[in-house]
């Protein structure tokens, strides 16, 4: 099966972000993205506000950007025209992988046949999927080099998902992992991992072989946690747990940005990507999605252990110079202030602990952090 892939001419970007919206009063889930949508029509037109899966969430996304610092002045603006939206309504903004207390059952799915194929072949797992995250989209300018890049990107993952990870707390428990959103969404066909093929070539085949076999109809069903995307000419990255601040999806975004640049750049110039077998890479998500940033993760195909934050303070040290080129380096500088202020599954257990086990302040916290952090981004 042939794909074809629409290179783009420069290391442009986007973002998807999917936030909740929550009751002022109850501060569970509420049901009415349809209502709040409905008031904003010129800016889901315009395909900066979708709906997702479930009617409690709405997408907020940025158009082909240069860099870090012109996405996320796109996500302030339509950020703002959401909550402005939402407010009137008794309806506040929320940001996290998953929610604390809401349970699934509760959870109203969007109409439409796509969702509803989708609900229908995966019931009990797909109705659990209460999730939230950020993905980004990277331009990458030759087919040739996708596949590569996107293998030793892998080698990245725990970094990525350790500092974004933000859900600890399922249906009123804690789950004991960072990030529990990371584990279940792997549960839906074609989603988790990507597999690591060499060449363009085959990843076509394997694509025919899943439409072939009924497996998907359509290429935006293989879900993987980072994937092609043919039409768009990107490399997108759908690590990362939706996070509560600007600050924080800013930092991500940028070393996503700065990584994947890095990686291409070394690679057009005859270099040697670096790489893990699947099996490492299997482990390490596991260990950032459990540990988060006290991970400890597998380095190289030798077996080299050490802390995920001993290896980001090299990573950023490298990277540094590359964020200059792409204007983010105050961007990924944020990065170290997520390990030194905790990131989000830390300061949601804080919060909980504090409270003696009341999910709502939990809430509380996460609506306040993003509320605050978009007054101060605007």
């Amino acid at each position: 099966m042939q794909i074809d892939f629409q290179p783009s001419a420069a290391p442009t970007l986007g973002v998807e972000w999917e936030v909740a919206l929550v009751d002022s009063r109850s501060r569970d889930l509420a049901s009415r993205a349809g209502d709040v949508l409905a008031l904003l029509p010129e800016r889901v037109a315009a395909g900066h506000l979708h709906r997702e899966l479930l009617r409690n969430t709405a997408e907020v996304v940025t158009g082909i950007c240069p860099d870090v610092p012109t996405a996320m002045a796109e996500l302030a603006e339509h950020m703002q025209a959401l909550r402005e939206a939402a407010e009137p309504l008794g309806l506040r903004l929320f940001s996290a992988g998953m929610h604390p207390f809401a349970t699934w059952k509760s959870q109203q799915v969007s109409g439409g046949e796509r969702y509803a194929t989708l609900i229908d072949r995966t019931r009990w797992w797909g109705r659990q999927m209460v999730i939230y995250g950020v993905h980004v989209h990277v331009g990458m300018p030759a087919v040739e080099r996708v596949l590569p890049v996107l293998n030793s990107m892998l080698r990245f993952y725990p970094h990525l998902q350790a500092l974004s990870a933000a859900s600890p707390f399922y249906e009123g428990h804690d789950t004991g992992y960072a990030s529990n959103r990371a584990l279940l969404f792997q549960q839906l066909p074609t989603a988790g991992l990507p597999f690591q093929f060499d060449a363009w070539q085959d990843y076509e085949s394997y694509v025919g072989d899943l439409m072939q076999t009924g497996v998907i109809d359509v290429l935006k069903e293989i879900r993987w946690d980072i994937r092609p995307s043919p039409t768009l000419g990107t490399i997108e990255v759908r690590i990362c747990d939706a996070m509560p601040t600007f600050e924080c999806v800013a930092a991500t975004t940028a070393l996503t940005h700065c990584l994947l640049v890095d990686l291409d750049t070394r690679l057009a110039a005859g270099a040697a990507l670096p790489t893990l077998p699947p099996w490492h890479v299997q482990e390490n998500k596991w260990r950032a999605a459990r540990y988060g940033l006290e991970a400890i993760i597998i380095t190289d195909a030798a077996n080299t252990e050490r802390l995920v934050t001993e290896d980001l303070a090299e990573l950023l040290e490298r990277l540094t110079p590359v964020a200059h080129r792409l204007n983010c380096a105050d961007d990924l500088a944020r990065v170290w202030d997520i390990v030194t202020h905790g990131a989000s599954y830390q300061r949601q257990r804080a919060v909980e602990d504090r409270s003696h086990g009341d999910f709502t302040t939990v809430v509380d916290s996460l609506t306040s952090e993003l509320a605050q952090s978009l007054d101060r981004w605007r």
